[in-house]
C-alpha cells in the first residue's frame, strides 16, 4: 500500500479512537499522582472520539478534507492538558496534508512533523518525557524511513516500534515516573490511537465507533421557569457550515459583523476550509442568504427554542426576565453544589460543571462563553488541567474578548472573583485578579487509590493524603488529623483566614470540630465554615 486517502484516514481515525477507548482505564492507571481524579486516559480517549465523530460526516474521499474534519473535532472536543496537546498533535497533522488528495510515506512524514511542532508551541513550557517527547520520537522516525519505505503499513509499523521504545524511556526522563515504575500516561495514549490506525489498515471489515461515544449533559430546566417564551429575544438557534476554502479575513470579519447584528449567542470558527457557524436569531433565512453569498452550505441545523422552550416549562406562574449585554461577565469551572453556588454569589455568570472527575471539553467552554452575555469574558479554570482547554477556547473566540485567569484551584478561582475591581478596564482588572492569585494557599485533603511512593512518604491504597498547592504534604489514617497537619503546614505569620469548604463526604458537624480545633492551633486567623459539595476532596481549604 503505497498511498492512503480520505476514505481510509477516516476509518484509521475511527479505529486509533476505539483503541483508546478501550485501553483508557489502563492510561489512567499509569496517572503516577495517587489521586481519585487520574484522568489521562479518559480525557485523551473523550478527544479522540470527538474527532472520529466528526470525521465521519466526511463524505470527501480527500486526505486533507477528512484531516481537517479530523482536527476541528478534536479542537473543539479536548479535554485536559493530554486532550488538548493530542487535538495540537492533530492539528498540524492536519495542516501538513492540506491540498493533498492522498499521502505516501513522504507527505505523512512532514504532516507528522508539523504535527509536533504545532504540539510544541501550544505547550507555554514543553517537558520532556511525556507525550511531547513520544511524538516528536514519532517523526523522526517517520523522517529518517520514508524513502526506504514506500509501504503505508511498514512504515506506521517502524513509527509505532520507535515511539515504543521512546515510551519505555521516558520512565528514566522524569523522577516521577521511575519512583512509580510506569511510563508515561500521554504517551502510551498516543501510541494507542496508531496502534488502532495500523490495525485498520489490515482489517478488510467496515470500523465504526460505537453509538454512546461522548458523555451526555443531563439538562437542568428549571432556571427557564423565569423566562416566559415571549422573552427568548432570538427564537432560531441556526448552525451550517459555509463549504468555502480560503475564505479572505476581511469576508470572515464581515460576515461576523453581520451575524452580530441579526442574533446573539454567535460562535463562528473559519479557517483554510470552511467556516461554522451557530447563532440564535429571528430571521434564520436571511441568515443564510447571506453565508450563500460566500459559498455553499451543508449541515444545516434550525431549531425553533420557543418551541422547545414551553415543552420544558409550565409557564403559569414564570416570571419575565430581561437580559442585556453588559461590558463584562465570568465563567468558572466548579464541582460540588455548594462551590458553585458561592461562585454564583460572587458574581459568577455561567457555571460549567466539572473539575477533579471530569475536565470539561473546550466545546463546553465556548458555550459557556457563546452564553454570557457580555462584551468580555473572563474564564476561570480552577484546576491546572483545564487552562489549556480554556486558553484554546478562547483562541477559538472572535466575537467577544476572552480572557483567561490561570486559577488552579478552586480557593483561587474564588480570590480572583473577589479581587476582581469593575471600576478598571478590563484589562488591569484581569492582571489585578492573576496577581491576587499570589496571596492565596490551597490545601485538599483526599484518599489514595494505589499504593506508590512519593517523596518521602510511602503511600497505601487507601490512606488520606493531604495537598499543598497540589503537592502531596501530608500522609495520615484519619482526616482530620491529615487536615489539621496540612492547615499547619499552610499558615504562617502572615496568615489571616482560613475558609473551610467540606465536600460530600463530611459532615457539616465534623467541619466546625476542624473549624474549633483550627481557631484554638491559630488564634491569628479567622476560620469560616462552608458546604462545598465537592465529590472525592475530604476537604479544600484556602489559607490567605
Amino acid at each position: 500500500m503505497r498511498v492512503i486517502d480520505g476514505v481510509l484516514l477516516k476509518k484509521m481515525m475511527i479505529a486509533g479512537a476505539n483503541e483508546l477507548n478501550e485501553n483508557k482505564q489502563l492510561v489512567d492507571a499509569l496517572n503516577v499522582f495517587p489521586v481519585p481524579d487520574g484522568d489521562t486516559g479518559t480525557n485523551m480517549s473523550l478527544t479522540a472520539l470527538a474527532a472520529a465523530k466528526e470525521c465521519e460526516k466526511v463524505a470527501s474521499n480527500r486526505i486533507d478534507e477528512v484531516a481537517k474534519a479530523i482536527a476541528n473535532g478534536s479542537l473543539r472536543g479536548a479535554r485536559g492538558n493530554s486532550g488538548v496537546i493530542l487535538s495540537q498533535l492533530i492539528r498540524g497533522f492536519a495542516k501538513g496534508l492540506s491540498g493533498q488528495e492522498e499521502a505516501d510515506t513522504q507527505v505523512l512524514a512532514k504532516a507528522v512533523r508539523q504535527g509536533v511542532e504545532t504540539a510544541y508551541k501550544a505547550v507555554m513550557k514543553p517537558k520532556e518525557g511525556t507525550i511531547l517527547t513520544v511524538a516528536r520520537a514519532c517523526a523522526e522516525s517517520a523522517e529518517a524511513h520514508w524513502e526506504e519505505m514506500e509501504d503505508v503499513g511498514a512504515f506506521l509499523k517502524q513509527i509505532l516500534s520507535d515511539g515504543n521504545e521512546m515510551l519505555a524511556q521516558t520512565k528514566e526522563m522524569l523522577p516521577v515516573l521511575k519512583q512509580a515504575d510506569v511510563v508515561d500516561a500521554g504517551g502510551k495514549g498516543l501510541l494507542f490511537v496508531l496502534l488502532g490506525g495500523l490495525k485498520a489498515l489490515d482489517d478488510k471489515a467496515e470500523i465504526s465507533l460505537p453509538e454512546e461515544t461522548l458523555p451526555k449533559t443531563e439538562a437542568s430546566f428549571e432556571a427557564l421557569g423565569t423566562v416566559a417564551p415571549e422573552d427568548i429575544q432570538f427564537g432560531y438557534c441556526t448552525e451550517f457550515f459555509v463549504e468555502e476554502k480560503n475564505v479572505p479575513e476581511e469576508t470572515v470579519e464581515g460576515f461576523r459583523d453581520y451575524l452580530l447584528t441579526m442574533g446573539d449567542s454567535l460562535v463562528l470558527v473559519a479557517d483554510e476550509e470552511m467556516i461554522k457557524v451557530h447563532v440564535h436569531t429571528n430571521h434564520p433565512g436571511q441568515v443564510l442568504e447571506k453565508a450563500l453569498t460566500i459559498g455553499p452550505l451543508n449541515g444545516l441545523k434550525i431549531e425553533n427554542m420557543r418551541i422547545q422552550h414551553t415543552s420544558k416549562i409550565d409557564f403559569s406562574n414564570a416570571k419575565p426576565v430581561k437580559v442585556k449585554q453588559k461590558e463584562v461577565g465570568f465563567v468558572s469551572v466548579s464541582m460540588g453544589d455548594g462551590l458553585s453556588e458561592i461562585f454564583r454569589n460572587l458574581g459568577v455568570d455561567r457555571i460549567i460543571e466539572g473539575g477533579q472527575t471530569m475536565n470539561p471539553s473546550t466545546e463546553d467552554i465556548l458555550q459557556a462563553i457563546a452564553a454570557v452575555p457580555a462584551k468580555h469574558v473572563v474564564i476561570l479554570p480552577n484546576n491546572k488541567n483545564i487552562i489549556l482547554a480554556s486558553q484554546q477556547a478562547a483562541k477559538l473566540t472572535k466575537e467577544k474578548k476572552v480572557f483567561v485567569v490561570p486559577t488552579k484551584s478552586v480557593p483561587e478561582g474564588m480570590t480572583a472573583m473577589i479581587s476582581y475591581d469593575p471600576s478598571l478596564p478590563v484589562e488591569e482588572a484581569v492582571t489585578f485578579m492573576e496577581e491576587s492569585l499570589e496571596t492565596v494557599t490551597t490545601c485538599s485533603v483526599t484518599y489514595a487509590v494505589r499504593d506508590t511512593v512519593w517523596g518521602e512518604s510511602t503511600i497505601a491504597e487507601g490512606d488520606i493524603i493531604g495537598m499543598l498547592n497540589g503537592q502531596i504534604v501530608s500522609v495520615d489514617q484519619t482526616v482530620a488529623d491529615c487536615s489539621r497537619e496540612l492547615v499547619g503546614k499552610a499558615v504562617n505569620d502572615s496568615s489571616e483566614v482560613i475558609c473551610i469548604y467540606y465536600g460530600a463526604d463530611i459532615t457539616e458537624e465534623a467541619a466546625q470540630q476542624l473549624a474549633g480545633e483550627l481557631e484554638e492551633i491559630f488564634d491569628q486567623c479567622e476560620v469560616e465554615v462552608h458546604a462545598g459539595g465537592q465529590p472525592l476532596y475530604y476537604y479544600i481549604i484556602s489559607v490567605e
